[in-house]
Parts: C-alpha cells; sequence; structure tokens
C-alpha cells in the first residue's frame, strides 16, 4: 500500500470511528431522561391551586418549581432532597402563603389550604429543611436571603440570576425569562411598622419584574416554565430563537395569566415547543385523572398543535432530549 493509500485508509478509518461515537453519545443522551413530577392537592388529578413542580436532571439533580400552596411543607413524603426551588414571582399561591397539611383534603376544585406559613413563607421553609438554593431574578434574592437568615437558614442560598445571564446549579443551566404580570410582596409576608403602614395603604413592596425560566438539563433538554404572564414578544425572540425550548410548562388560568387561546398561540406561534404541559388552570381540570369536559384545560389541549400532558399530582413523567414523553404520560 502507498503512503498516500495508507494516509486516506487512517482518515476513512478516524472518520468512522467519530461517527460511531457520535451515535453512541446520541443515543446515551437519548437514554438519559428528565423526570417531571406534579406536586398537587389531589392525588392523581389536576386541581384548581396545583402549582409545584419536582424536575430531576438525569444526573440526579432535583428542583422544586413554584412550591406554591400544594406541597404539604418541608415534611412532604413526596419531595424527597431537593437541590434547587425555583420562585416565579411572590404572589401567595406560588410562594405559598399557605399549604396544605396532607393531599386529598377538601374538594379538587377548592382544596384545604389552611396552614398559615406566614411570614416566612412555603418556600423558604423547605429551602432551610433541605439547605436547597433558592434561584430567583429581579430584586427577589435579597428579600430570600433575609427570610432565610431570620428561620434559620443560610442566607447564601438565596441566589440571582437575572434576563440575560446563566447560573448552573448541580450541573442544570438556569436563567430567567420576562414575564408579563405582578409581583408585590404582600404586606403580610413583612413584619414591623413597615408591614402595617403598607397594609394601611392597601399596597405591597416591590421586589422587581416577574419572571419566567429557561432551563437547561444535562441530555441537552430545554425547558420553558412561563411563570404567571400574558403573551410577550421575548417568547420568540428569546425562548424560542435564543434557547430554543423543546418542552414548555404553560399557564392557561386567565383573567391573571395567559387563558387557553391565548396561551395557544403562545405555544403553536411563538415558543413553537415540541410538547408542552398544562398549568396553572384554576380549575378542578381532571375528575379520576380525566379531562372534564367544558374546561379551560379541554380547550387548551384542543388548540394546542402539539402533545399537551396533563399534570396529574404524583405521577412522574419522563422526557428524552427531544421533550418526547418516554414514561408516564
Amino acid at each position: 500500500m502507498s503512503q498516500g493509500n495508507f494516509r486516506n485508509t487512517l482518515a476513512v478509518a478516524g472518520a468512522s470511528a467519530c461517527l460511531l461515537l457520535g451515535a453512541a453519545m446520541s443515543v446515551h443522551a437519548d437514554g438519559q431522561v428528565v423526570k417531571v413530577t406534579p406536586l398537587g392537592s389531589h392525588d392523581g388529578e389536576f386541581c384548581s391551586r396545583d402549582r409545584a413542580l419536582v424536575l430531576e436532571d438525569p444526573n440526579g439533580t432535583r428542583i422544586l418549581y413554584d412550591a406554591g400552596r400544594t406541597v404539604a411543607g418541608p415534611d412532604d413524603p413526596r419531595l424527597g432532597r431537593i437541590d434547587v426551588i425555583l420562585v416565579s414571582h411572590m404572589h401567595g399561591d406560588h410562594v405559598g402563603d399557605q399549604r396544605i397539611s396532607e393531599t386529598n383534603q377538601g374538594s379538587c376544585a377548592s382544596p384545604d389550604t389552611g396552614v398559615s406559613t406566614l411570614p416566612q413563607s412555603n418556600t423558604v421553609d423547605i429551602a432551610v429543611k433541605t439547605n436547597a438554593k433558592i434561584v430567583t431574578g429581579s430584586e427577589m434574592p435579597a428579600f430570600f436571603a433575609a427570610k432565610l437568615k431570620a428561620a434559620g437558614g443560610d442566607p447564601e442560598n438565596s441566589v440571582l440570576v437575572r434576563f440575560g445571564g446563566e447560573r448552573e446549579v448541580g450541573g442544570v443551566a438556569v436563567t430567567t425569562v420576562p414575564a408579563v404580570h405582578s409581583n408585590g410582596v404582600a404586606p403580610s409576608f413583612l413584619t414591623g411598622p413597615l408591614a402595617e403602614h403598607l397594609k394601611a395603604a392597601g399596597v405591597g413592596a416591590s421586589v422587581g419584574p416577574p419572571t419566567g425560566y429557561v432551563v437547561t438539563f444535562s441530555n441537552g433538554l430545554v425547558v420553558y416554565l412561563s411563570g404567571d404572564t400574558g403573551i410577550t414578544a421575548e417568547q420568540k425572540l428569546v425562548v424560542n430563537e435564543h434557547y430554543g425550548a423543546d418542552l414548555v410548562v404553560m399557564n392557561i388560568g386567565d383573567t391573571f395569566t395567559t387563558g387557553p387561546k391565548e396561551a395557544a398561540y403562545v405555544v403553536n406561534d411563538l415558543v413553537r415547543p415540541k410538547a408542552v404541559i398544562a398549568s396553572h388552570a384554576n380549575e378542578a381540570a381532571t375528575e379520576n385523572g380525566a379531562v372534564q369536559e367544558g374546561t379551560r384545560t379541554e380547550q387548551f389541549v384542543g388548540l394546542a398543535s402539539m402533545p399537551v400532558h396533563i399534570p396529574l399530582s404524583g405521577k412522574t413523567m419522563s422526557f428524552d432530549s427531544k421533550a418526547r414523553c418516554t414514561e408516564g404520560c
């Protein structure tokens, strides 16, 4: 064999090896899944106050998103280990001004969330017990740092990530994206004269604009967590065109956030993901695990042009790097 042919043979062999390695890595990545477990008020249902999700990276990092009122505090047996907590904004149904004592209390339409968590919040209680990092944007980190310190936790566990920045926690990349909503801290979360003055004036304290999140997992799956938002230009320019989100957790509750028609426009025309998880429906969306007729959830499912997965409390869904549901949907 001539020296030239020998070199060509080596080049072809090297290219083939690279292709095989790339294919093996692709198969390996696709074999790694992100697990999403809703923590709602009633087992196996999607109910009116359900917000909380636990997202678990293939490497084991566990993220709690908007704990709200349907996590039964830091001792909720469904929580397991929590490494990161994301809070989209400071409204009580997301940060948790009250909570359930256990699942299946009250009705799906009106769950019993009679355990007060004020003035700390369900989020802070969980963070202190689990030693999780609270990752937020705007001016929320300073607020949470003070709350952690007051509750005996580590204020350094309140971590900032603002729009356009990125924070890696446990091998998972997190950034905030704009949301159109309000984000006042109710006086009931505060103590002292300031709380009394704000309450008397009928206003809350500002902690900057609310946020959504884009989370990039170690298997390559990019997830957009919308928070409470209306329609924004950033959903196309940032979430779709820059980050390329393939899985969206989309609020559909109407009045306070996007309704089912608006939410369908967001996912169909702006973000254009491969799959969606419905969220924040503000209704008893299911009965015996099936979507009820005439609900906002049913309307959204019918309008969306991609698969819509219903977050049934306690039922884990698994997604590969391309947002294909491999189990639990």
